[in-house]
Order: structure tokens, then sequence, then C-alpha cells
């Protein structure tokens, strides 16, 4: 039996990764001193997560969302927002480990697929992670948002992804993914096959169309390696 899908894109961070983002607060504000609990880390949202949504929909750039998440912060410290951005994704590499099942996943893939990531986030944490979890080599093709000057929905990063891989019919590409907006909704309408990652079992919202809906990996790699 042929496989169905010439290439299949993962997203990172809570697809593929534990994201552990308090984790790595508390680590990065402990090296200087500062208890970062609960309190602090719902300040950090109510910042961080509207800078999120304009990025992605293209209305400040990578770089403007890093320096401005922790500008207060940095000026408490004493320090450059760029310096304490930078201490946040070095502790963010050891507190994302693989959500359970992904390696095998992946493993199961081997031969049958060409596999790639399509993520929003950051050039210096993907690839450090990457490596620090030794899943570097499993991926022939790594899109970062950062390096295309557009995230996820836009377009453009679809685009970028399919030249990257070749040009392959949109159709013989599986996204798989845990945000319905960026990931499945992005994906849909450059034409690939979706496989939305929704470990919550929550209602799929108004309008989001996918071919496939799985609450794990485990779920996943039946899925795609049934003959």
């Amino acid at each position: 039996m042929s496989f169905a899908y010439d290439w299949v894109l993962f997203d990172a961070d809570d697809t593929l990764f534990h994201f552990d983002a308090p984790l790595g607060l508390r680590t990065t504000f402990a090296r200087h001193g500062i208890d970062f609990g609960e309190a602090e880390y719902a300040a950090y949202q109510a910042i961080n997560r509207p800078l999120w949504v304009d990025y992605q929909h293209g209305r400040i750039t990578a770089t403007e969302l890093k320096r401005r998440r922790f500008h207060d912060w940095a000026a408490r410290i004493g320090i450059h927002p760029d310096e304490l951005n930078a201490h946040f994704l070095a502790s963010m590499v050891a507190a994302c480990p693989p959500l359970d099942g992904v390696p095998a996943l992946l493993d199961a893939l081997r031969g049958r697929a060409r596999l790639g990531i399509i993520t929003n986030g950051f050039v210096d944490l993907q690839e450090a992670r990457l490596q620090h979890t030794g899943l570097r080599d499993r991926f022939d093709v790594l899109v970062i948002s950062e390096q295309v000057g557009k995230a996820k929905p836009h377009p453009d990063i679809f685009k970028h992804a399919l030249r990257e891989m070749g040009e392959p019919a949109p159709a013989r590409v599986l996204m798989v993914g845990d945000n319905p907006h960026s990931d499945i909704a992005g994906a849909h309408a450059m034409g690939f096959d979706t496989c939305w990652y929704n470990p919550a079992a929550l209602p799929r919202p108004e309008g989001i169309i996918t071919r496939y809906e799985v609450v794990s990996h485990e779920a996943l790699r039946g899925l795609l390696t049934a003959d």
C-alpha cells in the first residue's frame, strides 16, 4: 500500500515538544534573584499573548516581540531586553522535551514520507532544542517564521515551505498542528491535508476544516501507518 503523503509537516511547540514556559521563566529569573511565581507569570502573559497575536498577523516583527515582552522586566533587572530574552530561550531548550509518543511516531514515518517542521518560533530555540533532543536529523526541512518574516497562518510561510520541499503537490502534504487557526486553517488554505492534534478534545472552532483529528501521537501513528 502506497503512503498517502510525500511530506508530513509538524508544528513545533505543543505539537512535537512540551512548551513549559513557566519553568523556563522561573529558571531565567532565578539567575537574576527573582522568584517568578503565578502572579508574575500572569503579568508576563498579559503582555506576551497580545504580542504573539500581533506577530501572527504581521503587525510586529519577531525582534519587536522578543524585546517588548521583556522590556519592563529587563529595566527592573538592569539589562537589555535582548539579553533577558536570550537567557529565556536558553532556559527553554531544557524545558521543552518531546511529547509522549513523538519519537515513536517519527520512527514509524521514517522511509514513508519526508518530514519537516513549520513553526512560529525563534531560530535560536528551534535549532538548539532539536540538537538537544537528538531529533534534528529526522527533519529534512525546518521553516521558522523569524527567518521567513511571516508567521502562520500567513500564506507566505506555507509558500516558503513548499519551495523548500521542492514544490510537491499540496495535496501530497499533511500538516499536523495543535493550533486550529494558525496551523490547520493556514495549511488548509494552501491546499494541504491537515491533522488537528487536539489532546484536550476541545470542540472544533467554527469554520475550521480538517481531514483528521487525533488526541495522541499514538493515534496519529496508527492512522498514518495502518496498512
